[in-house]
């Protein structure tokens, strides 16, 4: 699984902030466990949904890349922060709510390391807590892989270029590559290839269901799920 070391250093120029996605998220634990008050989140990177978050729950995060969790202290100086594997971490303790947010699941390219997310997810969790997290879809890779490499400024005359790629094991490659400005025309390029991963839906949430109580899923964009949802948000309840 990649650690986006590379790409730490400019990743919420280029990302943002997270707003509309935590507030997203934020709705939906105050919909389906509305007295939650811990919350974990796995694969927690530069902490921009937990510093949304913060104000409302008391937060703890996880990430195996070092240089995002640096980033991430200097946002959430209270925060507890550790360096672990969502597949394999063991805090030891339990929350009202485990968060996997944007696509970060995508970044395992085998459906058993899903699977052992959901049991890291499920062992965190308090009784009657909630494991949310979301992913960009089959659907939504494949559109990616279609489209022509993406431009992007960022920070004066800072460029990305991103271009996603089909591989031939059903697997897809982001290809980050940063020009980062230097002036008089100077440019340091950083490069960094990340893999990911979809899987059907009816297949996740069947092996959620072997495992969650209670399990809902969620397109932010439509009434309902269908076959052509980019990202979808699924809901479990221990």
């Amino acid at each position: 699984m990649q650690s986006y070391d590379v790409f730490a250093p400019f990743y919420d120029a280029v990302q943002g902030d997270r707003a509309d996605h935590s507030a997203y998220i934020r709705s939906l634990i105050e919909q389906h466990h509305p007295e939650a008050k811990t919350l974990l989140e796995l694969a927690c990177g530069t902490g921009s949904v937990m510093k949304q978050l913060a104000s409302s729950y008391e937060v703890t995060g996880v990430d195996r890349s070092d240089a995002m969790l640096a980033v991430a202290r200097e946002k959430l100086p209270e925060a507890r922060l550790v360096e672990g594997d969502m597949t394999t971490v063991d805090l030891g303790e339990t929350f009202d709510v485990v968060l996997c947010a944007f696509d970060s699941i995508n970044h395992l390219l085998r459906f058993e390391e899903w699977e052992a997310v959901f049991d890291r997810a499920l062992a965190h969790l308090n009784e009657g807590g909630l494991f949310v997290f979301d992913v960009n879809t089959e659907w939504q890779l494949a559109r990616f892989a279609s489209e022509q490499p993406l431009a992007q400024w960022f920070q004066g005359w800072n460029v990305m270029i991103l271009d996603v790629a089909a591989l031939t094991d059903g697997t897809y490659l982001w290809m980050i590559r940063v020009f980062e400005a230097l002036g008089d025309d100077n440019y340091k390029l950083h490069a960094e290839d990340v893999p990911e991963a979809a899987f059907p839906a009816e297949r996740i949430e069947a092996s959620l269901l072997e495992r969650f109580e209670r399990v809902d899923v969620h397109d932010a964009s439509r009434p309902e799920p269908s076959p052509e949802s980019a990202r979808l948000h699924f809901v479990c309840r221990r």
